[in-house]
């Protein structure tokens, strides 16, 4: 219940809505309870021997029920006068007005009940999907407060069905617990608050079988919850296999293996369909066990009050009527109820995958003193910096020493595993370093805002990520009142202008998901007019050319010797022109600096790691140039 109790934390800022649904909900079963206790004097009406001309003064007084009540004398004293006025009221004048006042009565009684009935349903509703929205407002903006090492490790379809399908079992518990649980028992209430004024022994003979009824309810309840975390689970598996098929179609074509997935989905799929099973015959066996049992309990109320009718008359046939009317009426609430247990404990299986991921600190935060920094005016330090994995055992990075001066170009090479990209990545702070520090004219970037230093850095990367939009919503990404004119001159310089141009709607093209409408060397040059556009001063280019062919590479080259004019640049490099003109060369092996200088200094020495990677590899592209 802790859970759940989390979950009722967020319906506090509405209450003066959800105060107007119980307040509604009050009314409608005060109500539904006058609709049946008017039934009485209405059956009482009908049965007498009818006489058009007689004026009844004053009824006797079992046309009215009460005659068994059992109640504190106070409450019985403001009982027995309601009694007299709805007595003196109604059985007053002919049988034909009494009949027409007790059908008005029964007529206006429906009528507020069932515009409560409306009224709760909707401000409770406007609860329910106001606190899920914040509730997913909430994980989504928390996610992108979470370290690089969380999505690492975290499947996306799973994340996608903790906002998704968890929030909706969520939704539909708040309804169990500010409807059910506060209708239904008012109802009970009502209705039993009728039977006990009616009569006091029949009413506790019919409700022998509640203590039973709950224990097997609660222990439904127990299996239900357990059944909705594995089925929760089972759903996640499913949709991360539909994510990532549809994102990697073109590899699950090109190596044929559509037979593969289809197989690895059905296995998913029979798996969440034997688990939802389970549940349901768990979940459809509570409803008519409580059904069934509350039956058994009406036939032997019937028989029983049937006695006191006819053995011992103490009840008349209208008041046992009556009766019959309430104690039947409370059946459903208690059905409702049996299910509200279950509900929670499913939402609360559920509300723990989510609160999972809002619970996770991030790892990365501004510190309480942390400045904010507009400009970068000297250099960039890495001072004796080393890094590793959460889950590593082992140091990616081992003391790190490098500056990196204003305006220059500094280009890191090095054997793929080296850790060049996971050099470049903590500077931004997708990471923060293990042991040492980053400084940034000579801040420790930890105690910079790190929407600061986001400012301050555009990234390129070899993995272009476009969104499913427009092109110029794509290169204007986070910009707000951005002209045409300055995304056409960035899309010119970054090279793109021609082939934009090219497209049906230009500009307001919509690209498809990842950009998947554009070859790669168009998808780059995009992610090179949005950083255009940003304009920031330092520049990280993480082998932005690797995957494109030679007319591609050519067309994006030109583009980032164009945004690397004026700018501080680090670039894990690909092309040897880029290297060339590098103001310093880091070399990585085994995520330790090995060599530093500039492409000169270190092609002439015969025995280091650079000239081996310039021979084997960098010699190549300049003869084929």
């Amino acid at each position: 219940m802790k859970t759940y109790f989390r979950i009722l934390t967020y319906v506090k800022k509405y209450a003066k809505y959800l105060a107007a649904s119980i307040l509604f909900t009050i009314l409608f079963s005060l109500m539904s309870g006058a609709s049946v206790y008017l039934s009485i004097p209405l059956l009482s009406t009908l049965f007498q021997e009818r006489t058009e001309t007689a004026v009844v003064q004053q009824a006797p007084q079992q046309m009215i029920p009460g005659g068994e009540s059992v109640v504190p004398s106070g409450v019985t004293q403001y009982w027995t006068r309601l009694k007299e006025q709805i007595h003196d009221y109604i059985f007053t004048g002919t049988q034909q007005d009494i009949l027409i006042k007790i059908v008005a009565l029964i007529l206006l009684a429906f009528l507020i009940k069932n515009i409560s009935g409306y009224l709760q349903s909707y401000f409770l509703a406007y609860v329910e999907q106001a606190v899920i929205r914040d509730l997913r407002n909430q994980i989504f903006a928390h996610i992108h407060k979470l370290p690089m090492t969380f999505f690492k490790h975290e499947r996306t379809g799973n994340i996608i069905s903790r906002i998704t399908n968890d929030t909706v079992i969520i939704q539909q518990s708040i309804s169990a617990v500010f409807l059910n649980l506060i209708r239904e028992p008012i109802t009970i209430i009502v209705f039993i608050g009728i039977a006990v004024s009616i009569s006091f022994k029949l009413t506790l003979f019919s409700f022998i079988i509640l203590p039973f009824s709950v224990g097997i309810i609660a222990y439904i309840g127990g299996i239900l919850r357990k059944q909705s975390s594995i089925l929760q689970s089972k759903m996640a598996d499913i949709t991360s296999i539909i994510h990532e098929t549809v994102t990697g179609i073109k590899i699950v074509k090109a190596f044929g293996m559509e037979k593969f997935e289809e197989n690895r989905f059905k296995k998913e799929t029979e798996k969440f369909f034997r688990t939802i099973l389970k549940m349901v015959r768990v979940r459809n066996a509570a409803s008519p066990l409580t059904e069934f049992l509350t039956v058994g309990v009406g036939t032997a109320i019937i028989y029983y009050g049937g006695q006191l009718v006819l053995v011992d008359r103490s009840l008349t046939a209208s008041e046992f009527m009556g009766f019959l009317f309430a104690i039947f009426q409370i059946i459903q609430p208690i059905k409702e109820l049996s299910s509200v247990n279950n509900r929670i404990q499913e939402s609360s299986a559920a509300a723990d995958r989510v609160f999972e991921i809002i619970d996770i600190e991030p790892d990365i935060k501004d510190a309480p003193d942390a400045v904010v920094k507009n400009n970068f005016e000297k250099e960039i330090t890495l001072d004796h910096v080393w890094f590793k994995y959460d889950d590593g055992e082992d140091f990616v990075l081992k003391d790190i020493n490098l500056k990196v001066n204003k305006g220059e170009i500094v280009a890191v090479v090095g054997s793929s595993g080296g850790g060049k990209t996971t050099l470049v990545d903590l500077i931004p702070r997708f990471f923060d370093v293990t042991k040492g520090a980053i400084l940034l004219d000579d801040i420790n970037i930890k105690k910079i805002k790190t929407e600061s230093i986001k400012k301050l850095i555009g990234i390129v990367t070899q993995e272009t990520i476009l969104f499913n939009d427009s092109i110029r919503n794509n290169i204007a990404y986070g910009l707000t009142g951005i002209s045409d004119e300055r995304i056409i001159e960035v899309a010119k310089a970054a090279n793109a202008l021609e082939f934009i141009n090219e497209l049906p709607n230009g500009l307001d093209t919509v690209i498809g998901e990842r950009g998947v409408r554009l070859s790669g060397g168009q998808r780059q040059r995009i992610s090179i007019a949005r950083a255009l556009l940003k304009n920031p001063p330092i520049m990280i280019f993480d082998e932005a050319t690797s995957s494109l062919d030679n007319e591609s590479e050519v067309l994006v080259q030109e583009a980032i010797e164009r945004l690397m004019e004026q700018r501080t640049v680090i670039v894990i490099a690909h092309r040897l022109s880029t290297i060339r003109n590098s103001n310093k060369i880091v070399v990585l092996d085994g995520g330790e600096v090995v060599q530093m200088g500039t492409h000169d200094e270190l092609v002439a020495d015969e025995k280091g790691i650079y000239k081996k990677l310039y021979d084997l590899q960098f010699r190549i592209n300049e003869n084929g140039k």
